[in-house]
């Protein structure tokens, strides 16, 4: 049952146009790509109209979750605010590296003007971006991470702060300086954004009493989630916190409710969904950072449009990290993490 919070959120969020949100808060990497997560706050301010009629592609990991639905309807919004056209791919999953090289050729055979891509595996894609910079061809990394040289920007949050942000807050808040045991469930293998959330995670709870029982690997769809939660459950019976992507903790609330252990058992997400949101109004979910999807795609829309148009704009960069927590939750503007409720996936607009 929904909230009319989360209702009256909903529909001022379906509503929202370039007025809405910008300008915007941003982290700025400076200087971009750099390792050392030096950034700095600005203000970023979208575009009203892109200057023509440029054709964008899009590839992405999947749209199996509510946080890809976000970006799905972020890329669109934007796209048809600035008068662009925007082709959607969907690989299918993250064991889906061949289908995304596949629809990365077909934007390149289709000669588009830019590329923005979500990519499943960090370096799995460098030999098509080199062909997109070696025509001109602007490449924009959309939350995921890439490690290519050839990139022309990013539009992601730092998934390590991500990841930081749960395990602080597990360390602080659940676990208080008394021993405790976590089992970590941070995506798939091999994901730029997935291992940067590993390390930040692990970074949070290096040196103190809450320790890493176990980490299991894999895709975001539930049903993979759901057989790790109950493999970690399994192995693992003195556990008191299970933390991991939406997914986890959404597969997590109804395994614990399941073998009521929802009392003693607490659940983290390092990222943000609409199944986590329900989590912690209600209790079941204790927190989770949000890196704010829907914003990331529309800034990532505007940069490749402004790097077409040879316009001036921050080549990494993103909208700034929000902690959602059961004090906030009510409170804090989600309009940037959610798609609307009844929205559905978009693959092509503009034509």
């Amino acid at each position: 049952m929904r909230t009319l919070a989360v209702g009256v959120f909903l529909a001022i969020f379906s509503t929202l146009t370039s007025a809405d949100w910008s300008p915007l808060k941003v982290d700025v990497w400076d200087p971009p790509f750099n390792n050392e997560r030096k950034h700095k706050a600005e203000s970023y301010t979208a575009l009203d109209k892109a200057g023509k009629k440029w054709n964008l592609c899009v590839a992405i990991p999947h749209l199996k979750d509510a946080y890809w639905l976000a970006v799905n309807y972020g890329l669109v919004e934007h796209a048809r605010q600035l008068g662009v056209v925007l082709t959607i791919h969907a690989a299918g999953g993250y064991d889906k590296l061949d289908k995304q090289r596949e629809q990365v050729a077909k934007c390149l055979s289709d000669n588009v003007d830019a590329l923005i891509l979500g990519a499943i595996k960090s370096d799995g894609l460098n030999d098509l971006i080199d062909k997109f910079a070696a025509r001109g061809k602007p490449v924009i990394d959309l939350i995921n991470g890439i490690n290519s040289p050839k990139l022309t920007a990013r539009t992601a949050a730092d998934f390590f702060e991500m990841g930081k942000a749960a395990g602080d807050y597990a360390v602080k808040n659940i676990s208080a300086g008394k021993p405790m045991k976590a089992a970590w469930l941070p995506g798939p293998k091999g994901a730029g954004w997935a291992e940067a959330g590993d390390q930040g995670f692990q970074q949070a709870l290096k040196g103190k009493s809450l320790k890493i029982a176990d980490t299991a690997w894999g895709d975001t769809g539930l049903a993979a989630q759901a057989k790790l939660v109950r493999q970690m459950l399994d192995a693992h019976p003195d556990l008191d916190i299970i933390a991991g992507t939406a997914v986890s903790a959404e597969a997590a609330v109804q395994e614990l409710r399941r073998r009521k252990l929802s009392d003693r058992v607490k659940v983290l997400s390092y990222y943000f969904a609409p199944a986590v949101h329900r989590g912690i109004q209600r209790g079941g979910i204790a927190a989770a950072p949000s890196d704010v999807p829907g914003l990331q795609a529309r800034l990532s829309v505007d940069v490749a449009v402004r790097a077409l148009e040879k316009k001036p704009f921050p080549h990494h960069l993103s909208a700034q990290i929000q902690l959602i927590d059961g004090g906030n939750v009510r409170k804090v503007d989600l309009s940037g993490s959610l798609a609307p409720e009844g929205f559905r996936a978009i693959f092509s607009i503009n034509r």
